[in-house]
């Protein structure tokens, strides 16, 4: 089954639909999320994806990334991924929300404007092995030590979420 991702303009105004790997051949700008979440310790849970991915295969990122269905909320498309790469919903709030452009060697091109949520969770954690090879919950510190000697193993989204995520949880205690 063909999914379609929501194009949108600069200002996040929704301008049509198209199928999820047209856009990515094309570059066409559209309606995108990320989720972090973090366990009571204050660890960042990190995934892996799966091998077989289309684009950032193996590499490591936030909880989930993906796109909200045609009349799905941005924040209902969250949880929905959540469930369906985790095995977990949670509570979530959005934090920020940003534009990038990242080509990739095999002809496919991320034009997202992403919208980042956050949220906290202690459960279990059962992965969906089509989506995600690993997950690990990761102290900031570390995280950031990987991302400083091994960048090519994250995925260019993280590069550019990852520290407004930081700066944004140093300035609120409360999730």
């Amino acid at each position: 089954m063909d999914q379609h991702v929501i194009l949108v303009n600069e200002n996040d105004e929704e301008v049509g639909t198209v199928e999820k790997m047209e856009a990515h051949r094309k570059a066409l700008l559209h309606r995108a999320f990320s989720v972090f979440i973090f366990n009571a310790k204050g660890e960042m849970l990190l995934q892996q994806r799966a091998k077989h991915k289309y684009h950032s295969a193996g590499l490591w990122t936030n909880a989930c990334c993906s796109h909200p269905n045609p009349f799905e909320s941005t924040e209902d498309g969250a949880l929905r991924r959540l469930q369906e790469e985790l095995g977990f919903t949670t509570p979530i709030r959005k934090i920020f929300e940003f534009t990038y452009r990242s080509a990739f060697d095999n002809g496919l091109t991320e034009f997202e404007f992403d919208h980042v949520f956050i949220g906290e969770y202690n459960g279990k954690i059962n992965p969906n092995a089509d989506e995600v090879s690993e997950c690990s919950f990761m102290k900031l510190a570390e995280i950031e030590e990987k991302l400083l000697s091994h960048p090519q193993k994250f995925t260019p989204w993280f590069h550019i979420a990852y520290p407004r995520v930081k700066s944004w949880k140093e300035k609120n205690d409360a999730l």
